[in-house]
């Protein structure tokens, strides 16, 4: 399952989150898988696609970093997976 995990540095302050990620790295749990990452620069934000059986899975991860980012984790389907999924409506 793909999630997009959208990190709001807190206080706007990036630098906390760089530090521990040169630090520690990015901690993933097993079973999670990073895909990819945008910056927004202009509002302290990070959008990441990440894959994980279900969203319960990437909780060690959150906790590992909720001091210095809030998080916001949406569901998502790749837009073939999505318009596959749906099926025509017979008129």
């Amino acid at each position: 399952m793909l999630f997009l995990v959208i990190e709001q540095f807190r206080n706007g302050d990036p630098l906390p989150v760089r530090t521990r990620f040169i630090e520690r790295g990015r901690m993933l749990p097993a079973g999670v898988v990073y895909h990819a990452s945008w910056i927004d620069p202009s509002r302290a934000r990070c959008f990441q696609i990440m894959e994980a059986a279900d969203a319960q899975a990437l909780e060690p991860w959150v906790a590992q970093w909720s001091d210095i980012v809030e998080f916001e984790i949406v569901p998502v389907l790749s837009s073939a997976d999505y318009w596959s999924s749906i099926q025509p409506s017979s008129v």
